[in-house]
């Protein structure tokens, strides 16, 4: 049989989608519409049903969907007993949240190009559920997750290093650069800009306001770090970020740190499929994670 049926199986079962699964192939929409076709004829059943919304796995499909996928991954430790001893190579997939792909992965990427240049690494910004999401569907190679816990089924995660937080306004809020400390209760009259739902250390810190004000706290939430943080430079309220993600303003001197509660470090965890091939690739690009978080 074929792989590279089993492979397009695979991918439009995922994304549901013709058009979605051929971009990501890197093929025509026809070639992946005749080699769905021909693996059909070959098993004998009809494994999508074609619907003008996009492609629904029948049945049939979701049965030999689970067994498409350790053919697939038997490929992979094929190719990878084969290539053994040789140079690394090959491409890996990073997902991580918005703040590390903008601040500390640049740098991983840059330090793998000298140490290791025929490894191709891409990085996709992905909160956690998504990112979890993507190790279990192998769109993702490996996921670095600010989460306290990364207890997900299927998947295996270390704890690797630790990102500061921090509490921050605008230079001229009346709160910056204050001596004494503001407590949750005043903190809970201000206006809030924080990371998107799902964000770890903005739902704690959101539960903690709210608490205080039985869930009248002026709140907005953000997918994008960098419209909370620009929503903060220009007077409107406060937020939480990491601090790597605000050093460059507080060094301007266009936000400030506000005196207030603790905010505990959020962890940061290196995480992949517990069952899915450890390429050499792979294990190079972790190997260099490590090493630079934990510098």
């Amino acid at each position: 049989m074929d792989t590279r049926l089993l492979r397009t199986f695979v991918t439009l079962a995922r994304t549901g989608s013709f058009t979605a699964a051929a971009a990501e192939l890197h093929l025509a929409q026809s070639t992946v519409t005749v080699q769905v076709r021909t693996l059909e004829k070959e098993l004998g059943v009809r494994l999508f049903d074609r619907l003008p919304r996009g492609a629904l796995v029948t049945e049939a499909g979701r049965r030999l969907l689970a067994e498409a996928e350790e053919v697939l991954e038997a490929e992979s430790r094929l190719r990878a007993a084969a290539a053994e001893g040789g140079p690394v190579r090959g491409r890996v997939v990073v997902g991580a949240g918005e703040t590390l792909c903008s601040t500390r992965l640049p740098g991983v990427v840059a330090a793998l190009r000298r140490t290791h240049p025929d490894v191709d690494v891409s990085l996709h910004p992905a909160g956690t559920s998504a990112a979890v999401e993507g190790l279990r569907s192998g769109r993702l190679d490996l996921a670095l997750l600010l989460e306290e816990q990364a207890a997900f089924a299927g998947i295996t995660a270390e704890r690797i290093a630790h990102e500061p937080l921090v509490l921050v306004c605008a230079a001229g809020h009346p709160l910056a650069g204050r001596e004494r400390p503001a407590g949750w209760e005043e903190l809970a009259r201000e206006s809030f800009f924080l990371h998107e739902q799902g964000c770890s250390y903005s739902d704690r810190f959101a539960h903690e306001l709210l608490a205080v004000t039985d869930g009248r706290t002026r709140l907005t939430r953000f997918g994008s770090i960098e419209a909370a943080r620009a929503c903060v430079a220009a007077g409107l309220g406060l937020t939480v970020l990491p601090r790597a993600t605000v050093e460059e303003g507080l060094r301007a001197g266009s936000l400030a740190v506000v005196p207030g509660p603790p905010v505990p470090d959020v962890p940061v965890q290196l995480a992949r499929h517990r069952r899915r091939l450890f390429s050499p690739a792979a294990r190079a690009v972790a190997d260099e994670l490590v090493r630079q978080f934990r510098a």
